[in-house]
């Protein structure tokens, strides 16, 4: 869905949404639209509404649930389904990439909006000349994403055209999910008498491919300010699981019928996510799916003027897996914490059998489970998560938060990321694992015994030959560390150059940071060479490197003679600077020069692996 915004000032902000997407009925005022693209011959075709209607065409390949093929693995650990490795994600279609296809979907979500845009505001076309190309754009993304995945989106959105090389980092921001759930569940709820300072509560956003869950404490209630608790958690379950586990009932309980073809299934399933996952609240009760005509019959599979009937136990089993990794996350992260209450929103957070599960299971725990007012509930697979403009006529801005992936009825992630951007209520974010540098260190025989496994000769210039050194991992950044905008981080150590101070290559540095994902703490040694080998390491993986060109350096670089080899090589004393601006990670490198403090520039470059 899209929504957008037109803030005039002296005027209060209303929130609007597109409601005539193509293919859909004008009537229906509906503001989601399926994610979904039809290619032919590696080119989009068509798109949401108008793209489901070639499901079933084998002159066009459908790109969906791509979300599911950015999802960093540590969203994967946990099981998400009865059986998780048959979980059947469609290929993207031939001549095309993950990155071409959020770029055909993003173009295309741009296009319609503008034009919705122009046609229902007075003088909107002016208006949108006018600011088209200073527009910061937000996106909201799932809690368990991190730099890579922005760095994906970043192509995507370059690729589309609605950013420039030029200007796609000052335009560009990343917004949690979670993040704009909590903006969203405050402003909807009728009452936050319960928010007091102090308090902790947790928001858990289901929508169809990911569950986002954080937790904050109201340092401020007055002017409200909030602050996440802990690392917020993140899996990959929701209702598109669901809808792919009844997929795989219906077709084994109509083995042998000439109701399981694919076109009978897909019947079936959109029946399934408009009205019966809707409306299953666990009662011993059968449902019905309503599928063909009355001329549609097989008694023996159940079917009766073309109405299926599926038991009890049937259509629970579709909700078994999702549901116990939803209630696990949520546990997880409640852990060893005194929570009082649970907002539960997203598209499937509206299923009252996924809602009682939660409360039965935190009441034991004095943890109340509440949803709010406005209903928000999955009708079907693929619906995009949600995209926002807001207008600041003083600051010639138009922010837009370009949807994606996800499904909903409604706006809740971009309802909550236009008051996030309205209010920042959130001061505080916590670092969802522990992040660091791969270190070398000398081996001393008394101090680190077990270790010698794990040694080698290094030959690097500033070490003598001989020296057994091991790797290790240095936490720089420890899980749940909050950040907000005051906080910096320092790596202070000693960089190695070859050759004179005046070479093309002097002073280039990279500097590779990597993500502890595992509860356990990290190996006390690693062995040489690639670490970030995750079957070597399990739970450590590569996250991003800072590059720096330090030539400014040149004069302040000490000269070193390696006493072994006789080799002449440049050391510099610096210091790294890690801070988090505007949703983002930046770094900046410092050193003396003639006991003066310099600062130069450093760039984040994500560790991208698809």
């Amino acid at each position: 869905a899209v929504s957008f915004s037109h803030a005039i000032p002296g005027e209060r902000p209303d929130v609007r949404s597109v409601v005539q997407w193509p293919g859909q009925p004008e009537a229906s005022s509906e503001s989601k639209i399926p994610t979904i693209v039809a290619y032919q011959g590696g080119e989009a075709k068509f798109f949401g509404a108008e793209a489901r209607e070639y499901l079933e065409d084998e002159d066009y390949e459908i790109a969906r649930w791509f979300k599911l093929r950015l999802h960093p693995d540590s969203m994967k650990i946990q099981p998400i389904a009865n059986k998780p490795d048959e979980l059947d994600i469609p290929p993207l279609p031939r001549g095309t990439s993950l990155v071409q296809v959020y770029a055909d979907f993003i173009r295309y979500i741009y296009k319609v909006t503008k034009n919705f845009f122009t046609n229902k505001t007075p003088t909107g076309q002016q208006i949108w000349s006018r600011l088209e190309n200073r527009m910061p754009i937000i996106f909201c993304v799932p809690n368990g994403w991190d730099i890579r995945q922005h760095a994906v989106i970043t192509d995507a959105a370059k690729r589309s055209g609605i950013v420039t090389e030029h200007d796609a980092e000052d335009r560009l921001w990343f917004l949690t999910e979670g993040e704009a759930s909590v903006h969203y569940a405050l402003a909807h709820s009728k009452t936050v008498t319960w928010l007091n300072d102090r308090t902790i509560f947790a928001v858990t956003d289901v929508g169809g491919s990911t569950v986002d869950s954080t937790l904050y404490r109201c340092q401020s209630r007055i002017p409200l300010i909030l602050e996440e608790v802990c690392a917020s958690a993140c899996v990959q379950a929701g209702g598109i699981f669901v809808d792919q586990r009844i997929r795989e009932i219906l077709r084994e309980k109509l083995t042998g019928s000439e109701y399981s073809e694919p076109e009978f299934l897909s019947l079936m399933v959109q029946h399934f996510e408009q009205k019966t996952k809707r409306a299953f609240d666990g009662s011993q009760a059968p449902s019905v799916i309503k599928f063909g005509s009355p001329r549609d019959n097989d008694a023996e599979h159940n079917i009766i003027k073309g109405k299926l009937t599926l038991s009890y136990e049937e259509v629970e089993a579709a909700y078994l897996g999702v549901v116990s990794s939803i209630v696990s996350s949520c546990r997880k992260l409640l852990m060893n914490h005194k929570v009082q209450h649970l907002i539960l929103v997203g598209g499937f957070g509206e299923s009252p059998y996924l809602k009682e599960q939660l409360k039965s299971t935190f009441r034991q725990l004095g943890t109340e489970v509440v949803t709010l007012e406005e209903p928000s509930y999955v009708s079907s697979p693929g619906h995009s998560r949600e995209t926002y403009y807001l207008e600041q006529e003083e600051s010639g801005s138009v922010i837009i938060f370009p949807p994606f992936v996800e499904l909903h009825l409604t706006d809740l992630a971009s309802d909550g990321a236009v008051i996030w951007y309205l209010t920042e209520l959130v001061e505080g974010r916590a670092a969802r694992f522990d992040y660091g540098l791969i270190v070398s260190q000398l081996y001393e025989v008394n101090r680190h015994s077990g270790y010698e496994k794990h040694c080698f000769i290094h030959d690097e210039l500033r070490f003598g030959s001989g020296q057994k050194r091991f790797n290790k991992f240095d936490v720089l950044v420890p899980k749940n560390t909050v950040f907000n905008d005051r906080w910096r981080v320092t790596w202070t150590g000693r960089k190695v150059f070859t050759g004179p101070t005046t070479s093309p290559g002097f002073g280039k540095l990279l500097t590779e940071f990597a993500a502890w994902r595992l509860d356990d703490p990290a190996p006390n040694a690693l062995g040489q060479g690639s670490v970030f080998d995750s079957s070597k390491v399990p739970g450590l993986e590569q996250i991003f490197s800072v590059e720096a060109d330090m030539g400014a350096a040149c004069n302040s670089a000490q000269p070193v003679l390696n006493p072994t080899t006789g080799t002449m090589f440049w050391r510099v004393d610096c210091s790294l600077d890690l801070m988090y601006k505007n949703l983002r990670l930046v770094a900046r490198i410092r050193w003396k020069e003639k006991g003066i403090e310099r600062v130069g520039p450093a760039t984040i470059v994500p560790a991208i692996k698809l």
